[in-house]
């Protein structure tokens, strides 16, 4: 039972067709269609699809000359920057596996990371080559290949920005082409422009990407994604967006390319359909302003605290964002007064997504076009795409209206977990995945998350679901952000604590947001606590880090304790 074929628009198929290529085939494709059209516009500079292509070959060549063979791993540490994207193709055209790895990591992340993937070479930042030399002799990293930001920026901001590299973070990093380094420049400007020697791929089961999950417990688990994963997605993401035009849209690609989302939905998909790739190397409200009344892009995948930040920038009405058509919002629920403001000041469509790095990413959406959206729903299951709420207890599927775990099967599902068969079996059953979060499907087949298995906060015996009082809590004209976590209490197991980020200028007692909460939610579920904070932690791709408050919050318990 696929209840929700029904709503499918006639514009797109239940069931699609994927060319049986590999992901580096698309540039190939897109360098032969649109040889001069602008394949990545980076801070001023352009690089069209044959450059991208030629470039992306040269990287090949030259791996393959330091000895990579097909099924090596090779990390890329870089922001988004065309390196990364050369980078990224030319791992894939030397028949190699890329490791994303987050040039936030720390040395210990970064070693354990290496290790786990075995992964021989990385190209990373200059900035960042301090903290890779230091792990090199603990893994199996042979040689480092180092770029700079500056490498690809037009004149003059290619001579100005080391010296504003130097104001900001102190550091001038010289490294020779030498040896086990070697210069990202250098190997640009090599004449080679021959043909890399034809590689045997098998589509269905050779793997393209290692991709690591954060971490929130345990150590991070190297998510195995074939060239059909996510092939298969991007091929799906397309069929959703079917009024994007191929080789006419322009992406922002503000999203990090080196977290599967931004990866799928700009880096993919952007070359699959000839798209303009805009790259940012970092969120800043106003920059991001700036760019788009520059640049228009068509097209913006985003995290709603990327939404959110624009939304509050002081400026944003002074600039026009009109040439947003749609955007596709994923890592974390999607307040519904985020998505109708923002609609509101670009006449474009926001809808809430949801996905998981084991399903490359995306599984569901709500629709942009001919259709009635449902507020609150992540949407329905995308082509090819099944899924089913099951019993926490037995596993046994459950009826519409009942919560319980969600579950996905499809072409995008990973492949397993690297060098992890036992984590592969707790999580993959019989084909399906049991994704850990908690939702439910209502009668005409829209889904719902509740939340996270592993973030319910059970306080006094009620299971209550954190999202539903975020909801309420955004309802505040004053709340910019707020993350709700179950924190440890003696009596009640756990207890509801709400951390809340104010809008600009807006000041709030704890006693007026709880009055608030009162008016709409049930008394068990109100938070037992307030903390006003300037800024909440968030990861690369904006999700807002709830663990590490939790973690917080009992370090300050066991502290109180010691001194009690």
């Amino acid at each position: 039972m696929k209840p929700w074929l029904d709503l499918y628009p006639d514009a797109i198929p239940h069931a699609l067709e994927y060319e049986r290529k590999t992901v580096q085939q698309f540039l190939t494709d897109a360098a032969n269609q649109y040889p001069e059209k602008t394949a990545i516009h980076f801070m001023g500079k352009k690089l069209t699809y044959l450059e991208l292509y030629e470039s992306a070959l040269k990287m090949a060549h030259y791996l393959l000359g330091l000895g990579v063979k097909k099924g090596d791993r090779v990390a890329i540490m870089l922001p988004n920057t065309p390196q990364a994207v050369i980078s990224y193709y030319g791992i894939l055209y030397a028949g190699a596996i890329v490791v994303q790895t987050n040039p936030l990591y720390t040395e210990r992340e970064l070693e354990y990371q290496m290790r786990d993937s075995g992964a021989k070479m990385i190209i990373g930042l200059d900035l960042l080559y301090p903290r890779i030399a230091k792990v090199m002799d603990s893994t199996n990293l042979q040689h480092v290949i180092v770029t700079a930001v500056k490498d690809y920026l037009p004149f003059p901001k290619n001579v100005i920005y080391p010296f504003i590299q130097k104001r900001d973070s102190g550091m001038v990093v010289k490294i020779m082409h030498e040896g086990r380094q070697h210069l990202f420049t250098e190997i640009m400007k090599d004449k080679w422009t021959g043909q890399i020697p034809a590689i045997d791929f098998d589509f269905d089961h050779d793997l393209a990407l290692l991709q690591y999950t954060g971490g929130t417990t345990g150590n991070p688990k190297g998510v195995m994604l074939t060239h059909k994963n996510l092939v298969a997605n991007a091929t799906a993401c397309d069929a959703w967006l079917y009024k994007m035009k191929k080789g006419e849209e322009k992406i922002l690609g503000l999203l990090p390319l080196f977290h599967v989302y931004g990866m799928t939905t700009v880096l993919i998909l952007g070359v699959m359909q000839g798209y303009e790739m805009i790259l940012l190397p970092k969120f800043d409200a106003g920059t991001t302003l700036k760019t788009i009344h520059k640049q228009r892009p068509t097209l913006f995948p985003g995290a709603p605290t990327i939404y959110i930040g624009l939304l509050n920038h002081p400026d944003i009405h002074k600039y026009d964002l009109s040439s947003i058509k749609s955007c596709l919002s994923g890592s974390a629920p999607l307040p519904i007064e985020v998505q109708e403001k923002f609609e509101e000041v670009t006449g474009g469509k926001l809808v809430e997504g949801y996905g998981l790095t084991e399903t490359s990413p995306v599984t569901h959406a709500n629709f942009l076009w001919d259709r009635e959206r449902v507020k609150g729903s992540i949407g329905i299951p995308w082509p090819d795409t099944e899924a089913m709420i099951v019993s926490m207890e037995d596993g046994e599927p459950l009826p519409p209206g009942e919560v319980g775990e969600i579950a996905i099967k499809g072409p995008q599902v990973m492949k397993g977990y690297w060098n992890m068969p036992e984590e592969t079996k707790k999580t993959m059953k019989d084909g399906w995945l049991l994704t850990g979060d908690l939702g439910y499907m209502d009668d005409k087949g829209y889904f719902y998350v509740v939340d996270r298995k592993k973030d319910m906060i059970i306080a006094g015996g009620f299971n209550i679901y954190p999202r539903e009082i975020e909801e309420v809590l955004y309802e505040h004209p004053f709340v910019q952000e707020v993350v709700v976590a179950g924190i440890p209490d003696p009596y009640r197991g756990e207890t509801v604590k709400a951390y809340v980020v104010l809008k600009e200028g807006k000041s709030l007692s704890e006693k007026q947001l709880d009055d608030f909460a009162r008016k709409h939610l049930a008394a068990f579920k109100v938070p037992r606590s307030y903390e006003f904070r300037k800024e909440l932690p968030k990861t690369a791709v904006g999700k807002i880090l709830r663990r590490n408050l939790v973690e917080e919050e009992k370090n300050k318990q066991e502290k109180e304790e010691k001194l009690g």
